[in-house]
Parts: C-alpha cells; structure tokens; sequence
C-alpha cells in the first residue's frame, strides 16, 4: 500500500512571458510539501521562449 504523504504537484507558471506578448506559455512541474510550505511558492527557471532565467510562480 503506498504512503501517503503531504506533497503534491504543482505547476510553475512564467510571470514575464505574459507581459512579453509573445505566443505559447513555460510551465513546468514540481512537487512541495504541503505542510512545510502552505504558500505559494516562486522559483527561477529558465524560460526556453524567452531564452533566459525568469521568475515562475504556483498557479492553483
């Protein structure tokens, strides 16, 4: 039987590629704890539209 635990997967959303008005969109997907980090977390990535390191955030 599997464990089950408090992380879950959430998707990282590109905050500057809106903006941008180019097409298409960067996601990427991940885990987090749920219990250690109840907000919404932000992470650097690198966007492949863009073709440089931009801030991503959770997106519900």
């Amino acid at each position: 039987m599997a464990k089950k635990g408090n992380r879950v997967q959430v998707i990282l959303e590109c905050t500057e590629h809106k903006d941008s008005g180019m097409s298409g969109t960067s996601r990427y997907i991940t885990t987090k704890n749920k219990k250690n980090s109840p907000d919404r977390i932000e992470l650097k990535k690198f966007n492949p539209i863009l073709k440089k390191m931009t801030l991503h955030k959770e997106i519900k």
